[in-house]
């Protein structure tokens, strides 16, 4: 039977394929969720759950509803594909149960997409991190109010993330601009740090990272406000995101205006921060004291 999860929750790939449903409803056609309902000659709570992604959906259901919305051609038959393999699970579902679910959805997002243009303010990219510094860091975000195992599957996750990156056959590009204040920053020691810049080093040798340095002389710029990642994605029916993160929760960015206005934030951040060229001297500068 197709319909209910069997207890299981659902893969990143069929909440994905739940939400552009319900996005396709609110932005492409004129109905609220009763009126599709009728169209489709459902049950209003059936095109609910499917859309909250606690039932799940057919590829043939995926192209009624498309077809109730008045889609057809490369983009619906893109989306039709995507769902019949929805129900795979990748190497991030292992951690969707001990992790912050905005962080586990992520993860499967990211290990999805084809590029990401990220500045951070306060901390090293993730992809970018050392074990020992992802420890570190874990460690403070948690406050020391949960046990080690729970450091220990922070770390292991996020040193899953880096090698899912790194191997796959066609890698996510990434174009990093860390804050200064990031590197100036100490975190678990000289030592600590020392390996964290050259392993930054290393990474930004690869033909698909960029990475830049935003000095603190560069005064203000759009990034002041908080970190964040612009999203892009090979399907043609994803639009791009923008991720927000913060200490207890997430945003996720959608709407195709303000993903705009982010990456024109981006585009400047990236002409006001310092060259490649200077950001790894910098880096080596660092490195050697």
């Amino acid at each position: 039977m197709i319909g209910h999860m069997s207890g299981r929750p659902p893969t990143i790939r069929e909440r994905r394929l739940a939400g552009e449903l319900r996005r396709l409803r609110e932005t492409n056609t004129p109905m609220n969720l009763e009126e599709a309902a009728e169209r489709l000659n459902w049950s209003k709570t059936k095109l609910s759950r499917i859309e909250n992604a606690v039932r799940r959906v057919s590829a043939s259901e995926v192209q009624e509803i498309l077809a109730a919305y008045g889609m057809s051609g490369p983009r619906m038959e893109a989306l039709v594909r995507f769902a019949r393999t929805a129900r795979q699970r990748g190497w991030w579902d292992a951690y969707a149960s001990t992790l912050p679910t905005d962080y586990a959805t992520y993860m499967g997002l990211e290990a999805e997409a084809e590029w990401l243009n990220s500045y951070t303010m306060g901390l090293v990219h993730g992809l970018m991190q050392t074990d020992e510094y992802t420890k570190h860091v874990a460690k403070s975000i948690l406050m020391r109010f949960s046990p080690a195992s729970e450091v220990e599957r922070r770390v292991a996750a996020r040193m899953a993330r880096q090698q899912a990156w790194l191997e796959r056959d066609d890698p996510v590009r990434l174009w990093s601009i860390l804050d200064e204040t990031a590197l100036r920053r100490v975190i678990g020691g000289a030592e600590v740090m020392r390996a964290q810049y050259k392993r930054i080093l290393e990474l930004a040798d690869l033909p698909n990272v960029m990475f830049q340095v935003m000095p603190l002389g560069a005064g203000g710029h759009p990034g002041v406000v908080g970190s964040f990642t612009l999203v892009g994605f090979p399907q043609r029916f994803t639009p791009d995101i923008v991720y927000v993160e913060n200490m207890t929760s997430a945003l996720y960015i959608e709407d195709e205006k303000e993903v705009h206005t982010y990456s024109l934030a981006f585009e400047q951040m990236g002409a006001m921060a310092l060259s490649p060229e200077e950001s790894l001297a910098m880096l080596e500068r660092l490195a050697a004291h």
